[in-house]
């Protein structure tokens, strides 16, 4: 009779078991097979050799507490800072139509965006994480200008101008006698989801820039 009070307890606990399919330990509701609050500790592991099991073996807890496994290339993957370099697909003038006193710069052309920020197609970059990030670009004009007028290059986040190097270029029988490039360099602050983009301002209604990679570039990098 003893011997089947001590193990009532232990067969209540099983039944509970199969019949809920969940159990709580320090808790009366349980939301997964085990449910913990509290802590946990766990006094000896055995060392996993089987590179397969390595590879996708990384615990995390969501937001909702649940123990998840996340692949170890996507937890390296989210610790990279930023590093992209654009450029142009094309090397010869690309033609920008500046109707409104500016135009989008199209680069269409990655030679480095570790972390896939940069956007081809809408010539782009959105950060995928909160930090500090230093932004440079180069254009160098592709054609004369017989006029005498302001050519500038201007970097924009979210939409908004942050910085802009601009200032007259001057032509002498229809030879530039200013400087043919425009180069502008920021430090930035920017949340997840911001995003960068780069234009051309002038009061010519087309202009040309080069599109070879050593003339007209941008680069963003994450410094934290």
């Amino acid at each position: 009779m003893r011997k089947l009070h001590a193990i009532f307890p232990v067969l209540l606990f099983l039944l509970s078991t199969v019949s809920f399919a969940q159990v709580g330990i320090g808790t009366t509701s349980p939301e997964a097979m085990l449910d913990v609050n509290g802590t946990l500790k766990v006094r000896s592991t055995v060392n996993e050799n089987d590179i397969e099991v390595i590879q996708d073996s990384i615990l995390v807890i969501s937001k909702s507490g649940i123990v998840n496994t996340v692949l170890a290339n996507d937890i390296i993957d989210a610790a990279l800072p930023t590093i992209v370099k654009a450029s142009f697909s094309s090397g010869g003038p690309q033609t920008l139509s500046l109707t409104l006193g500016s135009s989008k710069i199209t680069f269409d052309s990655e030679e480095v965006d570790n972390n896939d920020e940069f956007d081809l197609t809408t010539n782009t970059f959105t950060a995928k994480q909160d930090g500090i990030y230093i932004v440079n670009a180069q254009i160098k004009i592709g054609n004369i200008i017989s006029a005498n007028t302001n050519f500038g290059l201007s970097i924009e986040k979210n939409g908004i101008l942050i910085a802009e190097e601009n200032y007259l270029s001057v032509a002498v029988a229809f030879i530039n006698v200013s400087s043919p490039y425009r180069r502008i360099s920021t430090t930035v602050d920017l949340a997840k989801d911001d995003t960068i983009t780069f234009a051309v301002t002038s009061g010519l209604l087309n202009v040309d820039i080069l599109g070879d990679k050593k003339d007209s570039y941008c680069s963003i990098y994450q410094i934290r």
